[in-house]
């Protein structure tokens, strides 16, 4: 990772606040490889997260102060969170919840700081705000999301979308300044004993073709479409095996629906193997919703995994010509798509070919992290 000289003489190193709420996979992925970098530029940097986000991220080792700030929007929290922005010069939130609570605790002025250069200020920091993937709301609840979108875009010097469509969407909210940031999450390989044969065998899928899908059991991923596609290829001999990793709040109903229907589905829970998993299977399945810059769809692409992939958000524009495409809700063309590419070897090689091609095109960790930062520097005078 390249560094700048540190700050001229007399002149503080900047400080950056990272917020994070929920922390998805690719918002902490982010966060942790934003960090690294940003210190290795001379940035002192806080990372405010979950107690739990820090042990499965280690920004702590990254080298960043981590400052433990809970989920809940409460008092305490927005208090704890105010406190710790009390000296940032710049204020970093990534995802909506994050970024409303920022709003409120950035809302009261923050007096008495001096600035890197010395000049004393009284209002709160800059507020940049990365919008990773959007919220999943229907009824009355999307009226509400509406509403915190609108606070959050507005209490925003800077919105960074990852996805052309986030952008909009940003702008249709209120955004004064929204930009194109397309985060690309560091890639992870196999552990260097990793072996396919085996990674199948645990699985149980030796003789038979592996299917896999990764991600949060929640509805918008769509697995109970992904479910009526394996009913779909059941009958085959040997069936294809669909593994999905991840959990959430659908699993039970999941569960219930494969063994009632005799589906050939394993539902892993949460892994720490991902990538092994991933490189041992035959074909990829993202059959969402709505994605920004799906981590599995990078996973994928780079493991030269040929991918099928609903049509939908972001993930035209992260995976280009590299995935076979099938619109949302649609179990056959589903089923229909996978098992053209199970029977295809030729395909899928191209696909896998197409894969690495157009992972190849993504911004580096290193591009990433000076875009940022030049974003940074523009909001705190120093571009």
């Amino acid at each position: 990772m390249s560094s700048t000289p540190p700050p001229p003489y007399g002149q503080s190193p900047l400080r950056a606040v990272q917020v994070l709420g929920g922390g998805s996979a690719g918002s902490s992925a982010h966060v942790r490889s934003l960090t690294a970098g940003l210190v290795a530029r001379g940035v002192r940097v806080t990372v405010c997260a979950p107690a739990e986000l820090e042990r499965a991220y280690g920004f702590a080792g990254a080298g960043a102060d981590v400052v433990t700030v809970p989920r809940r929007s409460d008092p305490l929290t927005v208090a704890s969170l105010r406190a710790a922005c009390a000296r940032a010069d710049i204020v970093h939130a990534h995802g909506l919840h994050a970024a409303v609570r920022c709003a409120f605790a950035l809302g009261g002025r923050l007096r008495g700081d001096r600035g890197r250069q010395g000049v004393r200020f009284a209002g709160p920091p800059p507020l940049v705000v990365t919008w990773h993937t959007r919220a999943h709301a229907e009824g009355v609840r999307s009226h509400a999301v509406r509403l915190m979108e609108r606070r959050a875009v507005r209490a925003a010097a800077v919105v960074l979308g990852t996805s052309s469509e986030l952008v909009d969407r940003a702008r249709d909210r209120g955004a004064r300044d929204a930009r194109l940031a397309p985060v690309t999450v560091p890639a992870v390989k196999p552990s260097d004993d990793f072996h396919e044969g085996k990674a199948r065998a645990d699985l149980g899928a030796v003789d038979r073709p592996l299917v896999m899908a990764v991600g949060s059991l929640v509805p918008y991923r769509g697995y109970d479409v992904l479910l009526d596609a394996a009913r779909a290829w059941r009958e085959r001999d040997p069936a294809p095996l669909l593994t999905i990793a991840g959990e959430g709040r659908e699993r039970a109903a999941l569960q219930r629906r494969i063994e009632a229907e005799d589906l050939p589905v394993q539902l892993l829970g949460q892994r720490e193997d991902v990538a092994e998993l991933l490189a041992a299977a035959d074909v990829a399945v993202l059959p969402s919703r709505w994605e920004a810059r799906s981590v599995l769809a990078q996973e994928a692409l780079r493991a030269a995994v040929p991918l099928v992939a609903t049509e939908v958000g972001g993930v035209p524009e992260l995976v280009g010509d590299a995935a076979e495409f099938v619109p949302y809700g649609d179990a056959d063309a589903l089923a229909r798509t996978v098992l053209g590419l199970l029977d295809d070897p030729e395909r899928r090689a191209r696909l896998a070919d197409a894969g690495l091609r157009q992972a190849a095109t993504w911004p580096t960790e290193d591009e990433t992290v000076a875009q940022v930062l030049s974003v940074y520097d523009e909001l705190t005078g120093l571009a």
